[in-house]
């Protein structure tokens, strides 16, 4: 609310006999304009998001032969967090190497023969397919078994595992979750009409029990809801000491303008009338 000086000496009341011409005096309350600063503040709420999750699950399926993490801990982005049972694949991938050997000996020789017109060039297209084959399957071969791996996407803290050693999993198998807490975001809602004003850069203010937080606006929704007629812009906290959890509710508190020397009043002195409304004003 703007602050305002209330009058001394500026309060006025009617005589025991009234006015001249028999009208009374009434009772009237003055106040001394002081010209003062005036914020648009918008208040809305929030709650703390991570700044990234994923609940990871495996590319295939299979039998889990280990679980590499612990729960509650951090882990670095890359880290081997589980494994499902590959023995088949590994097989398979020892024989195509075993051929493979073979078919680039195959190679060697019929490309000599070739360099000196022993044989057709057909002749030794077909060996070079079937080595491009053989190539191809391995390729296939290593990125199954690289399915059966889980890896940390990025640098985080592990939740609680949802699943054990020796269990059966499916691609729709939930293993656990991996969750970024520093930096933290927060998302909230500006009016439309301020959205050339909120760009990357612009600061905040949010509240969490009571102590008060800076962060700054990095990323604005392009589309306005249609809905609400609001723009979803989101902030960033570097929560350096990870003293604030995600998932908490939060208070965001945005400067969207402010006037300068500005002319208020108290409402109860604008009187409505049909041409609109009127203020009486006392100079001197």
């Amino acid at each position: 609310k703007p602050l305002l000086q209330k009058g001394q000496g500026n309060t006025m009341q009617a005589g025991p006999q009234g006015g001249r011409g028999g009208q009374q005096t009434l009772l009237a309350s003055g106040y001394v304009i002081v010209p003062t600063k005036m914020f648009e503040l918008r208040k809305s709420t929030s709650s703390l998001l991570p700044d990234e999750e994923v609940e990871l699950a495996f590319e295939t399926s299979g039998k889990v032969v280990g679980i590499f993490f612990e729960e509650g801990t951090r882990v670095k982005k890359g880290t081997l967090l589980a494994k499902i049972n590959d023995r088949p694949l590994q097989a398979q991938l020892l024989k195509l190497k075993a051929q493979l050997k073979l078919s680039e000996e195959k190679e060697f020789r019929q490309r000599q023969l070739l360099d000196r017109d022993a044989i057709s060039r057909e002749s030794y297209d077909q060996v070079y397919t079937e080595l491009q084959s053989l190539q191809a399957d391995i390729m296939l071969v290593e990125a199954r078994i690289a399915e059966t791996e889980l890896y940390a996407p990025f640098d985080g803290i592990v939740g609680l595992r949802m699943i054990s050693e020796g269990a059966f999993a499916t691609t729709q198998t939930k293993i656990v979750r991996l969750v970024k807490i520093s930096p933290l975001k927060i998302e909230f809602s500006i009016p439309e009409r301020y959205a050339g004003e909120v760009t990357p850069g612009f600061p905040i203010k949010f509240f969490v029990n009571g102590i008060t937080y800076n962060a700054k606006v990095y990323a604005i929704e392009p589309k306005i809801d249609i809905n609400t007629r609001t723009i979803v812009v989101r902030a960033l906290y570097p929560n350096t000491n990870e003293e604030l959890k995600p998932g908490r509710y939060a208070e965001v508190e945005t400067l969207l303008s402010q006037i300068d020397n500005a002319i208020s009043i108290p409402t109860e002195a604008v009187i409505p009338e049909m041409e609109g409304e009127k203020v009486f004003i006392y100079k001197n």
